[in-house]
């Protein structure tokens, strides 16, 4: 048993942790931080950690930035809250959706404000339906997803992600939604299918699918540009060019969850533009703010506002909202985190350490416990092998990742298991001689792991 500080033992006492098993919680003993500044947080011992994360891919511009706190100090003295219902409106507010228009990937019409990721693709889905009403499509409903994507935690956002983690004793999914192929040429290509061909194939699925659920009940497609939660899956260059058109033939909207990938992750401002589509509407978060605070957004193009106005003139209202869409802290602190990422020339620093991101996960590639490595931008993953001919994954049970990230904890560096991938995520700010400590503690945990893989013989 972990001998546990006070602190600890309250925090057990108190707080159900997200993702975490809690049966174990007391066993694992939480990590409490007290602090943070640049890419570095220090727990209540003092303890210093590389945040190799950014958070949960968020903290792009790191932690305790002075111009990003003292725009929130600023913004809390001159307008604590306020909201945007009943046709109220403040300064932060207009002139971020104004910086979103100008910034995005595609022609917006204009804004709507919420607090998180989960809230804009939940909303994006009221959206889609609402639209189809108006221009008198009812029955044109459902919408398409991807195994292994994430999109959220609400009931449909939980529904929509094809993990099912998400959905086991939640009674999930709901009706609506249909899963897809995921795009993870490793893990899913045939025995000697070439990329081209599993290209083809699962565009060809996408199709059938279509054609099955009848197209005339199909509203929209949404996908992330990466697939952060579902274990950085970074499809084939071919994918999305393949199944644009297809959306395109049937009139299915393209809905771009923009939430990890965009403000410059993947070196553009939007992850769609790195992967090559063009959405009709857009969901974004965490970096909108470079997360010091709660907000999210959806980007929307003409044809769809002009079906709002269509039907708020039939209803009365545009019935849709939340208390704390687009607080102005967080606005202020989006505007703020834009310019930053302007003047900053943040872009060009990601896309400057994405040849050294990459020669880090080529260099591990060579691990003995490594089976695949991918990355784009400032974003990627480790998949964990028991067998790197077969690719045969250790079993479940054992939690190698999670042993490994554990292991890199110890050595002062946070990382994440999702499933056998280890994820990586830095805050944009890392220099490159800070990126390469963090892999040179990631290669000396993976060492630490492959000897306890070992030792407990968990390769058969």
């Amino acid at each position: 048993m972990t001998q546990l500080s006070n602190v600890q033992v309250r925090d057990i006492e108190a707080l159900v942790h997200p993702y975490t098993p809690q049966h174990r919680i007391r066993e694992i003993g939480p990590l409490v931080i007290d602090h943070g500044r640049g890419i570095f947080l220090y727990d209540t011992q003092g303890k210093e950690y590389i945040e190799g994360m950014s958070g949960l891919w968020c903290a792009g511009l790191g932690f305790s930035d002075k111009e990003m706190v003292e725009a929130g100090i600023e913004q809390l003295h001159r307008l604590p809250y306020y909201h945007l219902f009943g046709a109220k409106g403040f300064e932060p507010a207009i002139e971020l959706a104004e910086k979103l228009k100008e910034i995005a990937p595609v022609p917006i019409s204009k804004v709507l404000f919420s607090s998180s990721g989960s809230e804009a693709n939940d909303t994006q889905v009221k959206l889609a339906w609402y639209y189809n009403n108006a221009v008198g499509r009812p029955e044109k409903k459902k919408i398409i997803s991807r195994v292994k994507a994430y999109h959220g935690v609400t009931v449909m956002t939980a529904s929509l992600t094809g993990l099912p983690g998400n959905h086991r004793d939640f009674d999930l999914p709901v009706a609506r939604v249909v899963h897809t192929d995921c795009p993870q040429y490793y893990r899913f290509a045939l025995d000697g299918e070439s990329e081209a061909e599993f290209v083809a194939r699962i565009a060809g699925n996408l199709e059938a699918l279509i054609e099955r659920e009848g197209p005339e009940t199909i509203a929209a497609f949404i996908a992330e540009p990466i697939m952060g939660a579902g274990g950085v899956v970074i499809a084939p260059d071919a994918y999305f060019p393949a199944i644009q058109p297809i959306l395109e033939r049937h009139d299915i909207l393209m809905i771009s969850d923009e939430v990890i990938t965009g403000f410059g992750r993947t070196g553009n401002w939007f992850g769609c533009e790195t992967v090559g589509y063009r959405p009709h509407t857009l969901s974004v978060a965490k970096q909108l703010t470079a997360a010091y605070a709660p907000l999210s957004a959806v980007l929307l193009p003409q044809f769809m506002v002009d079906a709002l106005d269509k039907q708020s003139e039939k209803l009365g209202t545009f019935g849709h909202g939340f208390t704390y869409g687009g607080h102005p802290l967080g606005c202020a602190l989006g505007l703020k985190a834009i310019e930053i990422y302007q003047k900053r020339d943040i872009l060009g620093k990601v896309r400057g350490l994405a040849p050294r991101f990459a020669a880090h996960f080529a260099r591990l590639a060579d691990h003995p416990l490594v089976g695949n490595v991918r990355s784009k931008g400032l974003v990627g993953g480790l998949e964990l092998v028991a067998d790197k001919a077969t690719k045969a994954p250790f079993e479940a049970k054992y939690g190698v990742a999670a042993k490994a990230v554990a292991f890199l904890q110890e050595r002062g560096a946070i990382l994440r298991a999702i499933g056998e991938t280890i994820a990586i995520c830095p805050p944009m700010i890392i220099t490159e001689a800070e990126l390469a400590e963090l892999f040179d503690r990631l290669e000396k945990a993976l060492d630490d792991t492959e000897a306890w893989v070992r030792a407990e013989g968990l390769r058969g």
